[in-house]
Parts: structure tokens; sequence; C-alpha cells
């Protein structure tokens, strides 16, 4: 069974960090497809000691949007 997620990756400096929203897991890499093939590592090891119960508690909707905040 394949499982679908959502990640967000950001360059930081001279890695890229990789965050899967759902389960709140993080890898990185030294380029945007190492970060993504570490990540797919890292969502494995995840599921394999914690299981899927963590997948029940998401509703499979998630709306992600751009918004601003004034910084003073």
């Amino acid at each position: 069974m394949k499982r679908h997620f959502n990640a967000v990756i950001t360059k930081e400096n001279k890695l890229y960090v990789a965050h899967c929203i759902e389960l709140d897991v993080v890898s990185q890499g030294k380029t945007l497809e190492e970060a993504e093939k570490n990540l797919k590592e890292a969502v494995e090891l995840y599921l394999e000691s914690f299981g899927t119960d963590e997948l029940s508690k998401t509703n499979g909707e998630m709306i992600i949007y751009p918004f601003e905040v004034a910084v003073h």
C-alpha cells in the first residue's frame, strides 16, 4: 500500500531541509534530490518504528497558503 504525503523543502545555508508536514518528520541533503530521497527514507523508518496509527489522526485534507504578518 502506498500513501501520499506533503513536503516543504527549504534551503538553509548549504543544505536543503525537507519536512513531511503530516508526520512532522524532517531530513536534509546537499541537493534537492538528496533531500527528497532522505525524507522518503526517514518517513519509511518512522512508519516502521511507530506504525500507521499516526496516519489516522489526519483527515486527508490539507490547505497550504502563504500569508504575511507585520514585523516591528
